[in-house]
């Protein structure tokens, strides 16, 4: 049974970091590509980040080049999203999710999904 737990989620000050982790069961994320999507109050859910099976890390939004790294580790089973330099506009419900074979930024293209991790960083 697939499964994804995220975790780290935290309120913040501006400037701040956080680590969210997925936690896969049920596959190996070695092979299939895991995204981090996000959805603030009233917007719709946009893919942030993903890292596909060749682990190549795609960044969907302008605004997190250079501040987020998604990274990825076998032996773990788990995909990291590391934020620094964080932003009020980064406030977001922070979801991971995965897909087969490879990385796009549509949510809908993404198959099973985790239920959420909270993030709100304040000015």
């Amino acid at each position: 049974q697939v499964a994804l737990v995220e975790s780290g989620g935290g309120s913040v000050q501006s400037g701040g970091s956080l680590t969210l982790s997925c936690v896969a069961s049920g596959f190996s994320v070695g092979l299939y590509g895991i995204g981090w999507f996000r959805q603030a109050p009233g917007k719709e859910r946009e893919g942030v980040s993903c890292i596909d099976k060749r682990d190549e890390a795609h960044y969907y939004v302008d605004s997190v080049k250079g501040r987020f790294t998604i990274s990825r580790d076998k032996s773990k089973n788990t995909v990291y999203l590391q934020m620094n330099n964080l932003k009020p506009d980064d406030t977001a419900a922070y979801y991971c999710a995965t897909r087969w074979p490879d990385c796009v930024a549509i949510p809908r293209a993404f198959d099973h999904w985790g239920q959420g991790t909270q993030v709100t960083v304040s000015s």
